[in-house]
């Protein structure tokens, strides 16, 4: 145990899968007697919490990694670590230390369980830390710093076999693992009894949860006992692949009472083409069969998804394919990307990679249509009543509140006490592109 005077400061790089890994962190930092530090240049010990699904996502890391020199030339005694999916590319740690020899230990995305004997030996000793390896083992934490209330984020599984051809995930995070149905529930049971109203199940894959473990177990019926069984108000999860939603699925989400009403499902392109090089496993067909389904058993449903563009070898005619589907499904909301080269993936080295001008174009038009597709779905709830979770204040008015409907939609509504943590019922009285208003009723 540390004395209450140390400070550490966590920065958080990535999805939600690394924001509920820095929770994790948080813990052991804390179980240790180490105090949050108000900013990283007062801090004892700093961690870098890393991405690199994105270039632009590595490139951040790095510049701010490169801040840090300037803070530990002031403060010699000065921890750095450094962690996550960008360690566990092939000899990136190697290189991280070569570049930033400030930097005191290098801890991969299945290291965390190696953090406190990692903090200690930094304390102690003067020497380097280098620890990223492959394990087929879950470690199950029970230190967690959680700071999302009323939210809160859960591990179902971890790892994904899918290799599409873009994405570096399966190589820095591993192959699919699911977690215990009893670990799961009897952590969300504890969420429950801690006050907290929503849970989001994460994982690469949530579809494809259970498969590893032989015993029967399915994503659908994890969902229908975690209702049974915690009381936990409501239920998200992210991500899905279209290759894996099954019928079963898509009646729990309808017929599971603390599921929301919302499905995240990433199409990527609306070009078979483009999905075959993407090594997606479905057509554009088979995609608009299961926006057809999950709409038919329930028709109130709200969609988003996730979308790249300009992919290697792209052309218009590909990126015309995927305006058409956009339209066609009217996605509530949607996260657009241009292609990012990834080194190790099958994607960096295809023929006919789309220049950044084009990428910037396409990007721009989807975006432009996206927002006139979120617009019109927000009009269309005017006059309707949401039960709402309430997450925080308003930046510009505290006494105006703000939460996400059951169909994921950002609410925001004058209250003259403190709901937050409420579960409320609001009329849309106005719609803007992104956020909806409110009354309370």
């Amino acid at each position: 145990m540390f004395n209450n005077n140390l400070l550490y400061h966590i920065s958080t790089y990535g999805c939600q899968m690394n924001v509920h890994e820095s929770e994790k962190i948080a813990g052991i930092f804390e179980k240790k007697g180490f105090v949050k530090a108000a900013s990283n240049d007062v801090a004892d010990i700093i961690l870098f919490n890393t991405c690199c699904i994105r270039d632009s996502a590595e490139k951040k890391i790095l510049g701010n990694l490169g801040v840090i020199k300037h803070i530990k030339a002031h403060n010699p005694k000065l921890k750095v670590i450094v962690c996550g999916c960008m360690t566990q590319q092939e000899n990136t740690a190697k290189k991280l230390i070569t570049r930033f020899p400030f930097i005191d230990a290098v801890l991969g995305t299945n290291s965390i369980q190696e953090l406190p004997g990692a903090i200690d030996k930094l304390f102690s000793d003067t020497g380097k830390i280098i620890n990223v390896y492959e394990t087929k083992e879950i470690y199950e934490s029970s230190e967690v710093k959680r700071n999302t209330y009323p939210l809160s984020y859960v591990n179902i599984m971890y790892g994904c076999n899918n290799f599409c051809s873009y994405c570096i995930v399966p190589y820095v995070r591993g192959r699919e693992r699911s977690r215990k149905e009893k670990d799961i529930i009897n952590e969300i049971a504890g969420l429950k009894e801690a006050g907290y109203k929503e849970v989001t199940l994460l994982g690469q894959n949530v579809n494809s949860y259970g498969n590893d473990l032989n015993d029967g177990s399915s994503f659908a019926k994890l969902l229908a006992e975690i209702d049974e069984n915690t009381g936990i108000d409501r239920l998200r999860f992210m991500t899905s692949h279209p290759k894996d939603l099954s019928d079963e699925l898509i009646y729990a989400i309808r017929d599971v009472k603390s599921v929301c009403n919302y499905m995240h499902l990433p199409i990527q392109s609306g070009s078979d083409r483009i999905l075959g090089l993407m090594n997606r496993k479905y057509t554009r067909g088979d995609y608009l069969r299961l926006i057809e389904k999950l709409r038919k058993a329930n028709p109130s449903i709200a969609l988003s998804t996730d979308i790249i563009v300009g992919f290697p070898s792209e052309t218009e005619e590909d990126f015309k394919d995927t305006l058409n589907l956009v339209k066609e499904v009217g996605f509530d909301s949607a996260f657009m990307f241009k292609y990012s080269k990834r080194t190790g993936t099958k994607a960096a080295n295809m023929p006919k990679q789309v220049s950044m001008g084009d990428k910037t174009l396409r990007i721009n038009a989807l975006v432009e249509l996206q927002k006139q597709l979120c617009f019109k779905s927000n009009l269309k709830d005017v006059g309707r009543v949401f039960k709402v979770l309430v997450e925080n204040t308003s930046v510009r008015d505290d006494t105006h509140f703000c939460g996400r409907s059951d169909t994921n939609k950002m609410v925001n509504f004058f209250s003259d006490k403190d709901l937050i943590g409420k579960i409320v019922d609001v009329e849309i009285t106005q719609a803007k592109r992104t956020t909806l208003f409110g009354k309370l009723v």
